[in-house]
């Protein structure tokens, strides 16, 4: 009972093909090829400064010859850890013009975890902006990185914004040292001008060309390796279920890069068709709001609608240039679709939500709910040429429509491997006799009749906040690992505004008091050691755990105190 794409999407769309052509080359290629049809068209906005597809083009090569110069190679992993902004965007294609791998990791990430990142990915260049440039340098000895690229966001700002962000932003900035290791920016590009060899490096579209981080569907973080294919498919498919969009079109670029939707969809969609990428380097619910009104489409998590809805003087904003609105990263509830939809058309916009699905393991989302056409509940209809069933969970035997069984997805964005580890890949990655390879997502849904996917929960233990995955595992052995802590357990708690917040349960060692001190020595390691949107609101000491009859902490019933907590608050 495989549902694919075409029936439903063709019945729905009309003209949507049966299959799609995808571009067979790398991402480069791709947006070199829309640069050659506009070279005048503006690829990107940045804090009040444009810029066009033929100066884009021109500064990825030059970030090429500069990546070349310093010794990069073809294969070698270049590590990003960036907000939205020109430069990082110069850098992610020069390293895919030049045959390298771009490691996308987010810049707020704990010292331990950036030094995870380098190491796993064995990176041996990295570009950061000025204020993070600490957290590297910092445990750069612990990993083999030879170049680091300090970039700065004033360097991209137009004339009239620049002085007003050193006399805010930039003076939080913690000086770095004249003498320091590093590359700065404009050093950098400069360093363009002593390549005088070829930098061009050809690569096939089955080839390595990017590595995003998830907890796979263990809850371990993995690096998953993306091809050429994987992007340029998702393209082709993202503008297929979307006819309405036109080259021209505006997207706010809000969603970061080093997840799937941000560099998948808000970038490489956009910059691949023509489109225009509004980049927001720091979302905070007003600036999506003061955005939004230039943009044709734009797309957050639920956590940032449900803000967007509660900020004041939103009543004259007009927002009838919109033609897209797509909500992912976690479920979007129905009452919050219905409160979404109301503003929408209160403001002029001809336009509900469209909802999505998808994992990292195949970039991001490969199934949408179809213009005007939502069920209530649905997270819509694969894209074409992607498959979903429903299986029993860990198996391949297939359940009737309407039966809740695992997600199992299958199609061109799906992964190349999991970074050096062939026993998870192969958990993930099972190929059935019907010759595809499908991913085995952990998450738990339902197919009706006419191919819509109902998404109904996490088969796998996992908090999502403000739209980011959180694995408490991953946090308990942190905890763990301090010597005033015994045992810990972390649990998402309900929250109104980012969907699950973390709160950690901890059994102290024998002679260490329960206190504001410790907590506060606790809550000071997990600022080092604990990226910002994973860390604990909140440490509760306990004498002891409850435990399952296996002798396992029994998180399922701290979650229960937590919800009877709010009951009675309530």
């Amino acid at each position: 009972m495989t549902i694919t794409a075409k029936t439903p999407w063709e019945k729905n769309l009309g003209d949507l093909p049966m299959h799609l052509d995808y571009f067979d080359g790398t991402m480069f290629e791709a947006v070199q090829e829309t640069a050659r049809m506009y070279p005048d068209s503006i690829a990107f906005d940045f804090m009040g400064r444009s810029t066009s597809y033929r100066t884009f083009v021109q500064q990825v090569e030059n970030c090429a010859k500069a990546l070349r110069t310093i010794g990069v190679r073809e294969n070698d992993n270049v590590t990003i850890a960036m907000p939205n902004c020109p430069q990082a965007i110069y850098m992610f294609y020069a390293v895919n013009l030049i045959g390298a791998i771009a490691n996308m990791i987010h810049p707020l990430s704990a010292e331990k975890e950036i030094e995870f990142y380098l190491n796993e990915s064995k990176s041996v260049t990295a570009i950061t902006l000025d204020q993070f440039y600490h957290k590297f340098e910092s445990i750069r000895h612990n990993t083999n990185v030879v170049n680091i690229i300090i970039a700065s966001v004033r360097d991209e700002l137009s004339k009239p914004l620049k002085a007003g962000y050193m006399l805010t932003e930039g003076r939080k900035i913690k000086k770095i040292p004249k003498d320091a290791p590093v590359i700065r920016w404009n050093e950098f590009m400069r360093m363009s001008h002593m390549c005088f060899y070829n930098y061009k490096v050809r690569r096939k579209a089955d080839d390595p060309a990017v590595i995003l981080y998830s907890g796979g569907t263990t809850g371990t973080t993995k690096g998953i390796v993306l091809t050429n294919r994987n992007f340029n498919a998702l393209a082709a498919q993202v503008k297929a279920v979307n006819p309405m969009f036109m080259p021209g079109d505006v997207m706010l670029a809000a969603m970061p890069i080093f997840h799937g939707f941000g560099l998948g969809v808000c970038i490489h969609t956009m910059l691949a068709g023509g489109g225009r990428c509004l980049l927001l380097p720091r979302v905070t619910p007003k600036e999506y709001a003061k955005r939004i009104v230039k943009c044709n489409f734009i797309a957050g998590v639920p956590t940032l609608f449900e803000a967007l809805l509660r900020l004041p003087n939103m009543d004259k904003v007009d927002l009838s240039k919109l033609k897209g609105v797509f909500s992912g990263g976690d479920s979007l509830s129905i009452e919050l679709k219905k409160k979404l939809d109301r503003f929408l058309k209160a403001h002029r916009a001809g336009i509900e939500v469209r909802e999505g699905y998808g994992t990292t393991e195949t970039v991001t989302a490969c199934c949408l709910t179809p213009p005007h056409m939502a069920k209530e509940g649905s997270i819509g209809l694969p894209f074409p040429d992607t498959y979903i069933k429903i299986v029993k969970p860990d198996t391949d035997e297939e359940l009737p429509y309407g039966e809740e069984g695992e997600i199992l997805l299958a199609g061109p964005t799906v992964m190349k491997e999991y970074m050096d580890k062939p026993e998870e890949t192969a958990k993930t990655l099972r190929k059935h006799a019907d010759g595809l390879t499908w991913v085995y997502t952990g998450d738990l849904g339902i197919m009706d009749e006419d191919g819509f996917i109902y998404f109904r929960g996490r088969a796998k233990r996992m908090i999502v906040s403000s739209g980011y995955n959180v694995y408490p595992g991953q946090i308990e052995n942190i905890l763990d690992a301090n010597e005033l802590v015994r045992m810990s357990c972390v649990i998402g708690v309900p929250d109104a505004y980012k969907v699950q917040k973390v709160k950690a349960f901890i059994t102290l060692r024998n002679g260490v008091p329960g206190n504001e001190d410790t907590k506060k020595a606790l809550m000071d390691y997990c600022r080092k050691n604990i990226a910002k949107y994973a860390m604990p609101y909140d440490i509760e000491f306990r004498d002891d755990m409850p435990k399952t009859l296996v002798g396992k902490v029994a998180y399922r019933e701290l979650e229960k105190e937590e919800l009877r907590k709010l009951g009675k608050a309530s």
